[in-house]
């Protein structure tokens, strides 16, 4: 039975503006986003997979709310929709004092467990820090779910006392996670949490973050570019090319059977331990990924692609169901 929708996202665009000139006025823009539409659902794991620039983490930045704070000249439009017991709202319409209310139920891992925790707090600043400002809750009970998080991610309460610096990376992250935690969130954004941390460590954490899914029935937006560590947790895999999605589907489905070109080529590049259950077709690619300040016109692949027509010019191809559940962003393929 397929759940309901917790976020639906909707033609999402993010344009950096590129100043320059005499005056330092804006001479271009860069499209990191550019009108990508996907839904999560509730206590599933989405896969947003692609090669570093594509604009993976700057959707997860956008979804939160954080970027046109960060960022003051960022252009961002779309509807981005939450969904709760309360009703619908859209994220990217509230202001940073309303959108406070809402930010304990989306909360974010970073990529680097080296700079994403302050090195002036101890751990239990660093997991109390959201719990003081996204709930009511008394110091007593801070306390004690603090030492219950680190329980859970696998360390002990009494490291709650000491500072980052003196925990390996794949600790860190564990502490990241019990942040994350803190505030009881619906939907946690993973914006390549392993990518920083040795392959053993990788798979710890990962196992780590499906066994607290099933526990918290978290909803989970999985960023990465390691398209083996997206196959191993992801109920359904998005598929990003120049800020655009070219391909959705059953995470296995996309994994063993891709019908974009460039999911097919993405897929070919795995290294496989056993070169007998290699795969002999070998999608080579020609030429290299576009800049997004002068982005092709129609398909963002069609200068790459080897089945590209001249009428791939002409329009952006919308994502088309081409088996149940399964959409690709190409009218040449089935």
């Amino acid at each position: 039975m397929n759940k309901e929708n917790i976020l639906e996202v909707r033609d999402l665009r993010v344009k950096f503006p590129v100043h320059g000139g005499l005056f330092l006025g804006k001479v271009a823009e860069v499209k990191a986003v550019d009108g990508i539409s996907f839904d999560l659902r509730q206590g599933e794991t989405l896969g947003l997979v692609g090669e570093s620039g594509c604009g993976k983490s700057t959707v997860g930045k956008a979804i939160i709310n954080i970027l046109k704070f960060s960022s003051p000249d960022v252009d961002i439009t779309g509807q981005v929709c939450l969904k709760t017991e309360d009703g619908e709202t859209e994220l990217l319409k509230l202001s940073r004092n309303d959108i406070r209310k809402y930010r304990g139920l989306i909360q974010m891992i970073f990529q680097d467990p080296y700079s994403s925790l302050n090195a002036r707090l101890t751990v239990g600043q660093i997991i109390e820090e959201p719990m003081l400002y996204h709930t009511h809750m008394p110091k007593k009970e801070r306390l004690e779910k603090i030492s219950w998080l680190l329980d859970k991610v696998g360390l002990q309460a009494e490291q709650s006392k000491r500072y980052p610096h003196e925990f390996s990376g794949g600790q860190r992250q564990r502490i990241g996670i019990a942040r994350a935690l803190a505030t009881n969130p619906k939907i946690i954004i993973a914006d390549e949490p392993v990518s920083a941390l040795d392959v053993s460590i990788q798979a710890q954490v990962i196992n780590l973050m499906q066994e607290l899914q099933k526990e918290f029935d978290l909803t989970i937006l999985f960023i990465a570019h390691d398209l083996s560590v997206v196959e191993h947790i992801s109920s359904r895999i998005a598929v990003m090319y120049l800020g655009s999605v070219v391909e959705v589907g059953d995470g296995r489905e996309v994994y063993h059977h891709p019908i974009h070109p460039y999911s097919k080529a993405l897929l070919s590049a795995v290294p496989l331990p056993n070169p007998n259950l290699r795969n002999k077709e070998r999608v080579i690619l020609k030429g290299d990924v576009p800049t997004p300040l002068r982005k092709p016109s129609g398909c963002g692949f069609r200068t790459r692609c080897p089945i590209a027509k001249p009428e791939c010019a002409d329009a952006v191809p919308p994502l088309e169901e081409k088996k149940p559940g399964h959409t690709a962003a190409c009218p040449y393929v089935s």
